[in-house]
């Protein structure tokens, strides 16, 4: 039998979740695997105050910036290919 169950380290026990479905005193082979903790929001942010998010370089932000990336938008818009001179090719 396979099973992936849950369940959190007390010492030298482990309690899972829900019943492991073994009969007491059969040997078992158990995995560990450590659950991550999801990342939590960047330090210094509140809910509700925009500034701490999109926008937080506001009071930095200068017209050389504005130059920068709207040279990178009109890069991104030209042709990534350019057209072969030569002879035509016959077949």
């Amino acid at each position: 039998m396979v099973k992936a169950l849950q369940g959190v380290v007390r010492g030298r026990t482990i309690e899972f979740d829900e019943e492991v479905g073994v009969e007491d005193g059969r040997r078992v082979e158990v995995v560990v695997r450590s659950h991550k903790t999801p990342p939590g929001p960047p330090p210094g942010w509140r809910p509700g105050v925009f500034s701490s998010a999109a926008g937080a370089q506001a009071d930095h932000w200068t017209e050389e910036d504005d130059r920068i990336l709207a040279d990178i938008e009109r890069d991104r818009h030209r042709p990534s290919t350019s057209e072969i001179s030569g002879p035509p090719i016959r077949s």
